[in-house]
């Protein structure tokens, strides 16, 4: 069993990167829209605490049976809120769900350039597994408002809890060599 956990900002490429690295590792991939989407039929994520509450319930549930199934491993993507415990909690006790179950875990962070993050906001495979961003306006203006209220990326004086981890910069690479690069880095 295998658990990847790919983290960073809106539109730096998780999922893309993610759905990269499950065709080349056999790992399925679970990114982080799967229950927002399903969630925000009924409640808003972000705004209520029955979204939230639902959200946080469904990805545990998939995380435990995963975890406890005969599957190969599990890719995660989500955006993490760097300098914020909780949020490092959120991911370490996922990392320690899975390694409770003799899994071996990475974490690999994703960073790019803003305007590159733009760009991809607007691309044809996020946008079909994305509905909730398919207005590319407010979409872009999320991002803005994100981007300017949090830091989604690590610095230099982070102390991450992770062991297991690696930082790429995909602002000019494309997500088979990212994928590649993680599946060697990681033994995959």
């Amino acid at each position: 069993m295998k658990l990847v956990i790919i983290i960073g900002p809106p539109a730096v490429g998780k999922m893309t990167v993610g759905q990269k690295l499950a065709e080349i590792t056999g790992l399925k991939l679970f990114h982080n829209h799967m229950t927002f989407e399903l969630v925000s039929n009924f409640f808003n994520v972000f705004e209520s605490e029955e979204g939230e509450r639902l959200n946080h319930l469904f990805r545990q549930e998939i995380f435990e049976a995963v975890a406890k199934s005969d599957l190969p491993g599990l890719i995660f993507t989500c955006v993490l809120h760097f300098g914020e415990d909780n949020n490092y909690d959120y991911v370490t006790s996922i990392v320690e769900s899975f390694e409770s179950h003799n899994a071996k875990t990475c974490i690999v962070e994703l960073y790019a350039d803003f305007d590159v993050r733009i760009e991809r906001n607007k691309t044809e495979n996020r946008l079909l597994h994305k509905p909730s961003w398919r207005d590319i306006q407010t979409s872009e203006e999320i991002i803005r408002r994100l981007d300017a209220e949090n830091r989604f990326n690590s610095i230099a004086d982070d102390i991450l809890p992770f062991k297991n981890y690696l930082k790429i910069d995909n602002t000019n690479l494309q997500p088979e060599d990212v994928a590649l690069q993680i599946k060697e880095v990681f033994a995959l």
